[in-house]
């Protein structure tokens, strides 16, 4: 099967992947119903046609925070990527730095920062605070010599949300037996999938923050640790004490709120994405595109805005950019993708959004993605 279109990278995802990491990929908190609205709420929204406007030349590139992206996309933080492809983090760098877009590196993810930095490109890199201010100094300062251009500070886990699908799967609440068994089951009805991984993709630990998480530690026991680990006592003033061991741009991720952003402009964020984290937190809350037209009419003239959730094709990217967002990032398009064949895969799936992109910049009559605006827009 060939992709056209995001939605069959997600098909063929499900076919290769075991259940429980299919789940993780796909599932959302809850009864998942802000899951659904990033979905079709972007669906909702109605391109403005034009025609007869002479689109022989077209400019899909942005510039923000020093960096050139050839189309406004980026490649969102995805934890445990490793486990959809071998050293899934590496290959979907790569992808990316084909394409000309960033790649963001997830804190739990399987490959290390200074392995994806190997590759020639140094990634974004996310950051959830842990309660060890020791290592989590330590971990900045491996990220700024890696040469991460950008720190991507997601604020909007605490706590994990609780998702119904990881627990039917196996993936978390179940006994170290279980797990076992429905992965040795997994493995032998997914052959292809276990040859890759266990093969060619070791070892599955939590790369960057291994020295943490301690040695013997199945990578699917990420989520107990979380809750162990990460500090919910951050505030505001704990971007002061970031400040002090990061010198470069710092991206807040997870914000709905146009007050919230405000406080992250007051804290000297560069930017921040409006994401309510691909609607895996809390259910029920709106749609990353409902809450963008607002955070930008707050902000937007003082910080870079990007937008996370609900991107599921090129059309959704100019979408985006007409509500003001300066570029988007896609988190399930681009794992969906690795898990349904890795780095080729990946590659793939970004050149179907720029495709996309671009012909739907022809039929609104838009020759720079950088002047995209409301009148792109069918406001009835």
């Amino acid at each position: 099967m060939k992709a056209a279109s995001v939605s069959d990278f997600r098909e063929m995802a499900r076919r290769r992947l075991p259940n429980i990491f299919f789940e993780y990929i796909d599932g959302g908190s809850y009864a998942e119903v802000t899951l659904g609205r990033n979905v079709t709420d972007m669906e909702a929204i109605a391109l403005r046609q034009r025609v007869m406007r002479d689109m022989s030349k077209l400019d899909t590139s942005v510039e923000t925070l020093g960096q050139h992206l050839r189309i406004p996309v980026g490649l969102a933080p995805v934890g445990m990527a490793g486990m959809y492809a071998h050293r899934g983090e590496t290959q979907a760098a790569r992808a990316a730095a084909a394409a000309g877009v960033p790649f963001c590196l997830s804190t739990v993810g399987v490959c290390s920062i200074e392995e994806v930095a190997s590759t020639g490109t140094a990634p974004w890199f996310q950051l959830y605070m842990l309660k060890d201010r020791g290592y989590m100094r330590e971990l900045l300062g491996r990220a700024k010599a890696a040469g991460c251009p950008v720190l991507v500070f997601t604020v909007d886990l605490p706590v994990p949300g609780a998702r119904y699908r990881d627990r039917r799967s196996g993936f978390t609440g179940a006994s170290p037996l279980r797990q076992t068994l429905t992965q040795l089951r997994d493995g032998m009805t997914h052959p292809a999938w276990t040859w890759d991984l266990f093969m060619h993709g070791r070892p599955h630990t939590l790369g960057s923050v291994q020295g943490a998480v301690g040695d013997g530690r199945r990578v699917t026991d990420f989520l107990g640790w979380i809750s162990r680990n990460f500090d919910r006592s951050v505030t505001w003033k704990d971007l002061d004490w970031v400040r002090e061991v990061w010198d470069g741009p710092i991206v807040i991720k997870g914000v709905l709120d146009p007050d919230d952003a405000r406080d992250a402009v007051k804290a000297g964020a560069q930017g921040l994405v409006v994401s309510n984290h691909g609607g895996r937190q809390l259910d029920g809350v709106v749609s990353s595109v409902e809450a963008l037209p607002r955070i930008v009419d707050a902000v937007g003239a003082d910080l870079e805005v990007y937008m996370d959730g609900g991107i599921r094709s090129g059309l959704d990217v100019l979408k985006a950019m007409a509500l003001g967002a300066k570029a988007c990032f896609v988190g399930r398009p681009w794992a969906w993708a690795l898990g349904a064949g890795g780095e080729a895969q990946v590659t793939r799936m970004l050149e179907i959004l720029s495709a996309e992109l671009a012909v739907a910049m022809v039929l609104t009559g838009c020759k720079s993605v950088r002047e995209a605006g409301p009148g792109l827009l069918d406001r009835l």
